[in-house]
């Protein structure tokens, strides 16, 4: 066999595998569990704390302006033994600050965490500068964790006689690993009998189709979808494990996820985010465009030789009103959102003009979509 007879049997072979060979389906979005649920009681808790950062170049708070700055720092030396109250206090290297931090989820005493500070007066920036001891409060108003270190910030400030620049904003910065957890927040994840999934994209279809993946996985029916947005896991009485082993199976599973079909604009910005589920009628849309141009060109008038008049300025506007109107375009039934995004393309219109349009559709009945404006 020569190599083109050789080239020819091969290409022969390949067109007759393709002419068999099943069509793959178009599939829908899919995802694990454990990127679209949250676990109940997994969760991060906020924290927040009042506190003073030293050490600063002549940017913290004027002590006149901010008399709170003065207070906590009066206060602070007290507890340190030094008494200065009656004093008159002029540093400007002290700045009030409120710390926040995240507390997660099973964190333990001893463990470290990363805070955020931020200027409460009017300090000019806080580089260079030391938080002190700050208890870190939660919601119950008990002490969960206590802050202190070196403060970095992102911006930074540059001023001379005539000119300021500032980069950034220098009255916030961070702590890596500046906060020292004291409490623990007590959750035994381990000995539950059940718990509860939290759809992050509430939708009735992908939670009914999370309790059946899992219960298919587990083959026993120990998942109920509750509603669109939760799933109650009961820990089955044969399995081998705790509920924590159960949710290392459970959260690999694949599911398809589904949402009802919505349209995101934001007028601020002309963005229009649309999705693969939206359909629409057949519509006939027509646009105009308005333009109006006004331009001032006043003259002056000059008196005649000769005589005592003064010159005067008088008025001139030019006054240009254009309108281009665009014929009645007809946009046909969409099956894809491909096919409804070419329709309205082919408008030739901008996005803004886009929104009204998407708005009036839906206000004829035409649009089978939710429009959410932000």
């Amino acid at each position: 066999m020569t190599l083109r007879q050789f080239i020819r049997a091969l290409v022969a072979m390949l067109i007759a595998t393709s002419l068999v060979a099943p069509a793959t389906p178009a599939h829908a979005a899919t995802a694990r569990i454990k990127d679209i649920v949250n676990i109940e009681g997994v969760r991060d808790n906020q924290l927040v704390g009042y506190g003073l950062v030293v050490g600063l170049n002549g940017t913290g708070d004027s002590l006149n302006n901010a008399p709170f700055t003065k207070q906590s720092l009066q206060a602070m030396l007290e507890r340190l033994g030094v008494n200065t109250r009656g004093e008159n206090m002029r540093t400007g290297n002290v700045a009030a600050v409120m710390v926040t931090a995240n507390l997660p989820a099973f964190s333990t005493q001893g463990s470290r965490l990363d805070v955020n500070v931020a200027s409460l007066g009017d300090a000019s920036s806080l580089q260079g500068g030391t938080l002190l001891v700050t208890p870190l409060l939660g919601a119950d108003g008990e002490v969960y964790a206590i802050a202190q270190g070196d403060v970095t910030i992102n911006g930074f400030k540059a001023s001379g006689d005539a000119a300021t620049v500032i980069s950034g904003v220098p009255t916030t910065g961070r702590i890596s690993s500046g906060g020292l957890i004291e409490r623990e927040i007590g959750f035994d994840l381990g000995t539950q009998g059940s718990l509860r999934l939290a759809l992050k994209n509430p939708d009735f279809t992908t939670s009914r189709r999370i309790a059946l993946s899992i219960n298919d996985f587990i083959g026993v029916p120990c998942a109920v979808p509750k509603d669109s947005a939760t799933v109650e896991i009961t820990l089955p009485k044969n399995f081998n494990g705790n509920i924590v082993d159960l949710i290392t199976d459970v959260e690999q599973l694949v599911v398809d996820t589904d949402q009802p079909a919505k349209i995101v604009i934001d007028e601020n910005s002309g963005i229009i985010v649309m999705g693969k589920d939206v359909r629409v009628s057949t519509v006939a849309v027509a646009q105009s465009n308005l333009t109006v141009s006004i331009a001032e060109t006043p003259v002056a008038s000059q008196p005649a030789p000769l005589s005592n008049g003064t010159t005067k300025e008088l008025p001139r506007t030019d006054l240009q009103v254009n309108e281009v109107n665009s014929d009645l375009a007809l946009v046909k039934e969409s099956v894809s959102l491909q096919q409804l995004v070419d329709g309205l393309n082919a408008l030739g219109i901008s996005p803004r003009d886009l929104i009204s349009i998407l708005q009036a559709i839906k206000a004829s009945g035409a649009l089978q979509a939710d429009i959410e404006v932000l």
